[in-house]
């Protein structure tokens, strides 16, 4: 065995580089390391659409922790290398390069990869997916030759991506192919005003519609066909549509999942000393009525991570913790506390024209979460509704004139 480790963390995002810092901060002592496939340290994934896209930043300015940080904690950073198999008898695993990796604990943190077209002409030159700095950089670089862009795809990534390049000057259409924008994660009013807030800056909504094949012209994509033989000519596609957890060489280990690793409410895979976080771990969900979910999101993976090593450490307790979502498009700064999924009543406070407003989501009467835009209190003060799931009238969280701290309080 070529090296080993008393705790091997696979996935160098949010939740692998948590993950470390939770069990040093924990007074962890033994040693660790972390195996990613970019050749990057840690950083952060959110702006990579937003804020780095739009080279308000540097890279050096999303690294989640400088290069000193890691080496004074004495993580070991074994960067650039694919973890392709687990052998959970041998507590080890085998990398791309043909090396073995031995671990006490193995803490599998690896997200999951973009979820491609599967029509003709998603593997061209000019089609993207962004969820690595390196996709990014690719399309940085081709920009100066692009005039129009199809973004396929109307979730968070789709928009935040649309809203930077219309920034730039671009001909931008988003294809969508439900009824409306955002629509597996947020009410109708908020998909319409988000909907009409890029449509006033010039972005081209088209909702309802299917995406056939990307044209090809000399290898490149020069145009997406449309389902009724539409073409919309563009010089670059980007593809927001869901990514694909990274779970194969657990569930060849014999794991148990499918849509995901399955964890249990310590985070615990089904494999002995294997724990699983982030993206790709698939967990009963307090806030979802117990529903088995994967969760997407920064907080899910550092909220996991800490609690894995709590656990490594003498202290464990069950994942109870309250979801919360951001996504920042032109001057419109969106914070989501709790999971809309399944509400029977959206509550505007506020006015949507003043584009400060929240949106306050019902099932039962039972407030289970909050959408809030450019209304930082409301979040702030909502997040206490959620944790204890109060029971509300509609009329009353509609009145922005009482804060929604003094409805907590009651």
């Amino acid at each position: 065995m070529d090296e080993r480790y008393d705790i091997l963390i696979v996935g160098a995002g949010h939740g692998g580089a948590q993950a470390a810092v939770a069990l040093r901060q924990n007074k962890f002592a033994g040693s660790i390391a972390i195996v990613g496939d970019e050749p990057e340290l840690p950083y952060e994934r959110p702006p990579l659409s937003k804020d780095y896209f739009s080279k308000e930043k540097t890279f050096e300015r999303i690294l989640i922790r400088p290069a000193a940080f890691w080496a004074d904690k004495q993580v070991d950073m074994l960067l650039g290398r694919r973890v392709m198999s687990v052998d959970p008898e041998a507590h080890s695993v085998t990398t791309a390069d043909g090396g073995t990796i031995g671990y006490g604990t193995l803490i599998w943190a690896t997200g999951g990869s973009p979820r491609r077209l599967t029509c003709s002409g998603h593997d061209l030159i000019g089609v993207h997916g962004v969820r690595t700095r390196a996709d990014v950089d690719k399309m940085m670089g081709e920009l100066d030759g692009v005039s129009r862009v199809c973004v396929v795809g109307g979730g968070y990534i789709g928009l935040e991506a649309a809203a930077v390049l219309a920034k730039f000057g671009k001909h931008v259409t988003v294809l969508e192919a439900l009824p409306r924008v955002l629509a597996r994660v947020a009410g109708e009013p908020l998909s319409r005003f988000y909907e009409a807030e890029h449509r006033a800056h010039g972005v081209d909504v088209r909702l309802g519609v299917v995406v056939e094949c990307i044209e090809e012209r000399d290898m490149r994509a020069c145009g997406v066909r449309l389902a009724g033989g539409e073409i919309l000519e563009c010089e670059m596609v980007i593809v927001g549509i869901g990514i694909i957890p990274a779970v194969e060489p657990l569930l060849a280990a014999g794991a148990k999942g499918g849509n995901g690793v399955d964890v249990d409410e310590h985070c615990r895979t089904s494999l002995p000393d294997i724990y699983a976080i982030g993206d790709c771990a698939a967990h009963d969900n307090d806030f979802a009525e117990g529903a088995h979910i994967r969760l997407e999101s920064v907080q899910n993976a550092n909220d996991q991570a800490t609690l894995v090593a709590k656990a490594l450490t003498g202290a464990p307790a069950r994942y109870h913790a309250v979801p919360w979502f951001w996504s920042n498009q032109y001057d419109l700064r969106l914070q989501t506390v709790g999971l809309s999924t399944g509400h029977d009543e959206a509550v505007v406070r506020g006015d949507i024209g003043s584009r400060s407003f929240s949106i306050v989501y019902l099932k039962g009467g039972r407030v289970i979460a909050l959408d809030c835009v450019n209304a930082v209190k409301d979040y702030v003060q909502g997040r206490a509704l959620v944790l204890s799931g109060a029971t509300l009238p509609a009329e009353k969280l509609a009145d922005a004139s009482v804060p929604l701290k003094e409805m907590a309080a009651a």
